[in-house]
């Protein structure tokens, strides 16, 4: 079995789900009756259990600190009225290489992880400094997906379109998602699968795991984007932050 070091911020997710029947007298804004609530793992979370379900063994360091995502949504519509999020100070991990071997619950050997990853979103439990400590540190290939403006080279980075055009650094190995149109990567095109997207929150996550998976099973990026782009289709397609089941991964590989 694969073994993957997962590294990034990770968040509550809750969806409260409700009717909206008529606007605010005191304003020009919906009305939300509340129906339902799901809570779901976020972020690097969702990474994770992903990550999971394709059979991957995973360790990962997280914050302490709980963000916490509050959506309201029109059931009927599917529209998000409102996002509320609740955001403490996150503390960050700044660890030296020998607490961090400790961290990873694995000193390095012959049984060391064959990836580590990184899901940063910028919340402060990663600076740059960081990254680019623990690209030198770990001894294997790192995959990051992060929401910083510079990055660390010596690691494939996944950014999507947007993301791309505020890097301030020159990286090789850029992996850029480009929601429907597909990827972009290493002057080749990658397109899309064609869904009816119904949304896509956690999209990337999604995508994150598959692209991991996919280059440990395939040994390469060329043919690990392919599953990738799959795995974030079937994402799309359900609401909210979502896991692929069992029957998804079969889907995706067969």
């Amino acid at each position: 079995m694969k073994r993957v070091l997962l590294i990034g911020d990770s968040c509550t997710d809750v969806y409260v789900y409700g009717d909206v029947k008529r606007l605010n007298p005191e304003a020009p804004v919906p009305v939300l009756e509340p129906k339902r609530q799901e809570i779901k793992q976020g972020m690097v979370w969702n990474v994770y259990n992903n990550m999971k379900s394709f059979g991957l063994d995973v360790y990962m360091l997280t914050q302490m600190e709980s963000i916490v995502k509050t959506r309201y949504i029109d059931e009927k519509s599917n529209q998000q009225i409102l996002r509320v999020d609740d955001e403490p100070k996150v503390t960050p991990i700044e660890y030296e290489p020998p607490f961090l071997e400790r961290a990873a619950n694995q000193p390095k050997s012959d049984d060391w992880y064959d990836v580590m990853v990184i899901s940063d979103y910028d919340k402060g439990f990663l600076s740059y400094d960081e990254l680019e400590r623990l690209v030198k540190w770990f001894d294997g290939p790192v995959i990051i997906d992060s929401k910083k403006t510079r990055l660390p080279k010596g690691a494939w980075i996944k950014v999507n379109e947007s993301e791309s055009k505020k890097l301030e650094n020159s990286l090789a190995d850029v992996i850029v998602t480009k929601g429907g149109e597909g990827v972009e990567f290493n002057h080749k095109h990658f397109p899309a699968e064609k869904v009816n997207v119904f949304d896509v929150v956690g999209a990337g996550d999604t995508f994150l795991a598959a692209l991991t998976y996919g280059y440990l099973k395939k040994h390469t990026m060329d043919a690990a984007i392919p599953i990738a782009n799959k795995a974030a289709a079937i994402a799309v397609s359900h609401p909210g932050t979502y896991v692929l089941t069992a029957e998804d991964i079969d889907e995706i590989l067969f």
